[in-house]
């Protein structure tokens, strides 16, 4: 046996096959793998031929050439590997690991020496994965879009890989990993474990789960109850899935991944996440303006079926309009020639709405009246139906091990064609890791800096559609290269473009963490009553925004001030005008005002989730739609809203004293917080 603590776990080897068939949580006695003693270590697809791909080398399977063991470290190699179809193989692996504070990290290095390529490692691997004892639940919980997500593992176990493709239910959760999902974590609500990359590397890197044999009851995707059924036993795998593409002759390390257990909820869990990544990450730092508390407007002015809804002459009058509703910045979409999501890469301007001059001059008058105007861009595709793309940028095109470009469905615009899908523009995920297509989009976004706009939108700035990987041989990249390898790059290069001024806003459509080191500003839609603010949590005083799209908005208006959301006010899905929802925008000042004239606590103060505070309905339940802010004093704010059609009773809290007064948003004074408070249908309440 060899074991390993670190400040959380305890975790055992096999001494002969480098196992891990035991890991259990010093914080709770959580037994992580269950009782049964089995256990996994790694597993490699090796394809021996394009005719025979389904390869694996089992980690299980094969015997350690040495180990080395040391108070922290655990060090263990194995040679000449024997794979289930292909033999013995002259292949080295080195899988060592060493414990980090909280954590146990796991880093592997393969040395093939053999003729084939090694595509897939799976480390580390987690067999017969159990719940806490007494648990209800067990959920994988992620982020995605900057929103927290559970995907649940047991009782049920929720497969979204397709039911032909695999053995097993499988889940790969949102089909996607680092650099978007960095961790994943595993956990009931009280407990749990923290799985996540240990390196901000951004080579491939996913979390896959495996449920075998089966469902025992598959219209509810139910995992068997007793521990054999058809005389196999029942076993929830994880994975931490790399997808290196290593070559022959090449030596080469795999993304570390860290696991780690604790005590409480998502937070907890999160703020290991935190706290590493906090060690090389610093926020990128909005202009002034954007860092104030202030309100947006989104505009969309054409798209591919050509609306052509305004020249852009007629921009200052929207401005004058955002005055009188306190709106500081418009974002316009739509601007460039061809309307939103057509002729991409392109940032040229749309003769039809008018000239250069006119669209910069429109700028100009709308900046010296006080609204910023903030162009919205796209660079991650090139329109499939252009000239431009079929004679110049498709060499330029990710492409897949076969040689061919990815193809991403494209966005339908207001014609029955196409909604039906008929003729929507075709979107190809270009290659940032492309030197001379970073230099293209350079010299697009020079457009943009000379119109003179405070700032950019990059829409999807956070993914590639399908393009995970990209395999061309001419970009000046290795085989496989990760296509969020040239994201930094790209705004990197955007930032010394002749005329592109310190205080130019770079924000972007929900960037995923570490894009958050480039980006200032995160604009996404987050209109759902179970909104989990990962994102906000992750990056407290980074400036998030979101959509605000319906005619009587309350609730996102509430939600805005729950987890200090700026408001982006779109009604018609961005295709209005302020005065197209006077009531919402009513609510959305009086809300605003309020949260300015408090801003020592819900703009300034440091956004803390649910800490510090217990909110309970009447019946002493959890009461879950709330936010705690503390100021740099220590005190602490919180924010209660009631999404419901209906009144609600609530009892608040504070963990070392109690909140004495209270604030509806559109009510006109503070008032003293009894036992039991009555929140109004759709409001939300201040607490200090």
């Amino acid at each position: 046996m060899l074991a390993l603590e670190t400040g959380s776990l305890t975790l055992k080897f096999d001494d002969e096959t480098g196992v891990l068939y035991s890991l259990k949580s010093k914080i709770t006695g959580w037994d992580i793998l269950g009782t049964g003693g089995c256990g996994l270590s790694w597993k490699v697809l090796l394809p021996l031929s394009e005719e025979l791909r389904n390869n694996h080398i089992l980690g299980e399977k094969q015997k350690m050439s040495s180990c080395m063991v040391k108070q922290d470290v655990i060090v263990m190699k194995w040679e000449k590997l024997t794979s289930e179809r292909g033999g013995i193989h002259d292949i080295a692996i080195e899988l060592t690991v060493r414990a980090d504070g909280v954590a146990a990290v796991f880093s592997i290095e393969i040395d093939n020496k053999s003729g084939y390529v090694v595509e897939n490692v799976y480390c580390p691997c987690l067999i017969n994965l159990a719940p806490p004892e007494g648990a209800k639940r067990l959920s994988a919980f992620c982020h995605i879009y900057a929103a927290g997500c559970d995907v649940p593992i047991w009782p049920n176990f929720q497969s979204n890989i397709g039911y032909y493709g695999i053995d097993y239910p499988t889940q790969i959760p949102h089909g996607i990993g680092v650099p978007m999902m960095p961790f994943i974590l595993f956990h009931d609500g009280a407990q749990g474990m923290y799985m996540g990359t240990w390196s901000n590397s951004t080579d491939n890197l996913n979390w896959l789960g495996e449920l075998r044999p089966g469902w025992e009851s598959s219209i509810d995707q139910r995992v068997p109850e007793n521990e054999i059924i058809a005389e196999k036993p029942v076993e929830i795998r994880y994975s931490a899935l790399h997808v290196p593409y290593i070559q022959p002759g090449e030596k080469r390390g795999i993304t570390p991944v860290a696991l780690a257990a604790y005590k409480g909820g998502w937070q907890i869990g999160a703020d290991i996440y935190k706290e590493w990544r906090q060690k090389w990450m610093k926020p990128a730092v909005a202009p002034a303006w954007a860092r104030e508390p202030h309100v947006w407007m989104q505009l969309h002015i054409n798209s591919p079926e050509d609306e052509l809804r305004m020249r852009y002459t007629e921009l200052p009058k929207v401005a004058e309009e955002c005055l009188k509703y306190g709106v500081k910045a418009i974002q316009l979409v739509g601007w460039n020639n061809g309307g939103q999501d057509q002729n991409n890469p392109s940032h040229d301007i749309d003769p039809r709405l008018g000239t250069f001059e006119e669209l910069k001059q429109a700028i100009k008058e709308c900046q010296e009246m006080g609204v910023r105007i903030i162009l919205f861009t796209k660079f991650i595709w090139a329109d499939r139906g252009t000239k431009r793309f079929r004679d110049e940028l498709k060499r330029l095109a990710c492409t897949d091990p076969y040689g061919d470009y990815y193809v991403c469905g494209g966005y339908r615009y207001q014609t029955g064609t196409q909604l039906l899908d008929i003729n929507t523009k075709r979107l190809i995920p270009m290659c940032f890791n492309s030197e001379e297509y970073l230099e293209i989009c350079a010299s697009e976004f020079k457009k943009v800096v000379d119109l003179g706009a405070a700032g950019m939108l990059h829409d999807e700035c956070p993914h590639h559609g399908v393009s995970l990987m990209c395999f061309h041989p001419g970009h000046g990249h290795r085989y496989g290269q990760s296509s969020y390898n040239g994201d930094a790059a790209l705004t990197q290069r955007f930032r010394k473009v002749p005329g592109c001024s310190e205080d130019f806003l770079f924000a972007g459509e929900a960037p995923y963490d570490w894009q958050l080191a480039e980006y200032s500003l995160s604009y996404y839609r987050t209109e759902s009553t179970t909104h989990i603010p990962v994102g906000r949590y992750l990056l407290p005083h980074t400036p998030f925004m979101t959509a605000v799209t319906g005619f009587n908005d309350r609730n996102m208006l509430n939600q805005c001030l729950m987890f200090r959301f700026i408001v982006s006010y779109e009604p018609y899905n961005f295709k209005g005008m302020l005065s197209d929802f006077p009531e919402t925008v009513k609510y959305g000042q009086k809300m605003d005002a309020l949260r300015i004239r408090y801003r020592k606590w819900f703009w300034d103060g440091e956004f803390i989730s649910t800490k510090g505070v217990k909110v309970a309905n009447a019946g002493g339940d959890d009461f879950e739609t709330y936010s705690v802010f503390k100021a740099d004093d220590g005190t602490l704010g919180a924010v209660v809203c009631n999404y419901e059609d209906t009144s609600v009773n609530i009892k608040i809290q504070k963990s070392n004293g109690n909140l004495s007064k209270y604030h509806l948003v559109d009510g006109n004074e503070w008032n003293i917080l009894a036992e039991s408070v009555e929140i109004p249908a759709r409001s939300a309440i201040m607490v200090l």
